[in-house]
């Protein structure tokens, strides 16, 4: 482009020159990112730690608060009861009375003072009805004090019950926030293993098969550490000598069972392979994982998307009961 620019005359010449200019100086750095270095991420892990003591002492300190709303709401919830209890009972007692006097099966005030002209016997009459007065007002009174008593029992219940749905709702926080912090943890010191065969560029090494499970060094890397972070309950399957063009016959492929004989998953362990291939696409390009099946899905590095398989009619040849992961 320079030496064209020199045989061209008058003002083409300085317009080519400019745009030559323009384009040199805006063209991308041809450089792949630098990979962290160990004391990097070691002094980074360090500050994860740190921050990780105080979201764990946070989380114990929301149990210990959520331990004494529960003791409390319980308390609470056991006056309620027993003053109910003496409420109903002294309700009782107060409409068999009532009920009593009403029908005439019991004497009422007013009852005792008709009917007797004998001055005796009325001054006798007045004092039994000043007591039976005085014994029904202590009762009234009494009624009262328990109706008041059980009002205060409702309310001390319902305000424990928020405290305690309140202390419910912080300690899922707390609880969260710490899990958060754990996951980044795990992730950091993760990263501290050297991924085998990575060169600068982010392209891998071939690798051959070694070792008793006659696997590569990298597909060992992604089984330990899917073993590690999700314990794998049924199993991990990776060589095996048939010649269907895939990478198990070249160690460089892995299925994590999620049931035994063909079975569907349950659903917790359905969700166990949906973090498996979560984490895995999230780590591909470090670790030098190429492609991911699990579901009928299928995710490759290049691609980093999921699309569906045709169907293979069943349930372990469409990978329902396993993710399948293979490596560079």
């Amino acid at each position: 482009m320079a030496a064209a620019s020199h045989r061209l005359r008058g003002p083409w010449r300085g317009i080519v020159a400019v745009l030559t200019a323009g384009l040199m100086a805006a063209a991308p750095a041809a450089t792949a990112e630098p990979r962290p270095t160990v004391s990097r991420l070691k002094k980074e892990l360090a500050a994860l730690q740190k921050e990780s003591d105080k979201l764990i002492t946070d989380y114990y300190n929301g149990r210990i608060a959520h331990q004494k709303a529960e003791k409390a709401e319980k308390s609470a919830r056991e006056k309620l009861t027993a003053a109910q209890e003496v409420y109903d009972r002294h309700s009782t007692e107060l409409r068999a009375m009532a009920i009593a006097e009403y029908t005439g099966g019991e004497p009422g005030p007013l009852a005792l003072l008709t009917g007797h002209q004998d001055p005796s016997t009325l001054l006798g009459r007045m004092a039994l009805t000043q007591h039976l007065i005085a014994l029904q007002d202590a009762k009234l009174r009494g009624f009262a004090k328990v109706r008041d008593d059980r009002q205060k029992a409702q309310d001390e219940s319902a305000t424990r019950s928020e405290e305690l749905d309140r202390t419910v709702g912080e300690l899922e926080g707390r609880k969260k926030k710490a899990e958060k912090q754990i996951e980044r943890i795990r992730d950091k010191i993760e990263q501290l293993y050297p991924v085998p065969g990575a060169r600068p560029d982010g392209t891998f090494v071939p690798q051959l098969p070694q070792g008793a499970d006659h696997i590569t060094p990298r597909m060992a890397l992604v089984k330990q550490l899917i073993s590690e972070r999700f314990g794998v309950t049924y199993g991990i399957g990776c060589y095996r000598t048939i010649q269907d063009g895939g990478e198990h016959p070249l160690g460089r492929a892995c299925d994590f069972m999620l049931s035994r004989g063909g079975a569907m998953p349950s659903a917790a362990e359905l969700k166990r392979g949906e973090q498996i291939a979560a984490w895995t696409t999230k780590n591909a390009k470090r670790l030098g994982i190429m492609y991911i099946i699990y579901r009928q899905r299928i995710w490759h590095v290049r691609t980093g998307a999921w699309r569906t398989m045709t169907d293979r009619g069943g349930t372990t040849a469409n990978h329902y009961d396993h993710p399948h992961i293979s490596v560079y």
